[in-house]
């Protein structure tokens, strides 16, 4: 039985906020860090393809005006601040950034199972 698209975000962003807080997002010991979705499982995309070619599941949560951008979860507006991991990348510490991003997940996930 094929899943709805619901069922299917829901599943998409447990598995992001398990990635999350199985700790693969904690700063490595290689040479660059690892990037807030664009390095986890939700990220299908192929090189050479924007994320609209290859459908990713978090656009539908990326601004319009943002959604051509390269990276457009960066643009994601976590909180009512206004702030996003493009923003938190460059101003908040990584701890900031990953808080924002679990905070975010989690509500995004209790909306979608109400």
């Amino acid at each position: 039985m094929a899943l709805s698209e619901r069922e299917q975000l829901l599943q998409v962003l447990k598995g992001e906020l398990a990635f999350l807080e199985g700790g693969a997002y904690r700063p490595p010991m290689s040479w660059r860090p690892i990037l807030i979705f664009e390095d986890s499982p939700i990220c299908k995309s192929v090189p050479q393809s924007s994320c609209s070619e290859v459908r990713c599941a978090l656009l539908r949560f990326v601004p319009a005006k943002e959604r051509e951008a390269q990276t457009p979860c960066r643009y994601i507006v976590l909180n009512s601040k206004g702030e996003t991991v493009d923003s938190l990348y460059r101003t908040g510490t990584n701890e900031e950034l990953q808080t924002a991003v679990r905070n975010w997940l989690q509500t995004s996930i209790k909306q979608l199972e109400c």
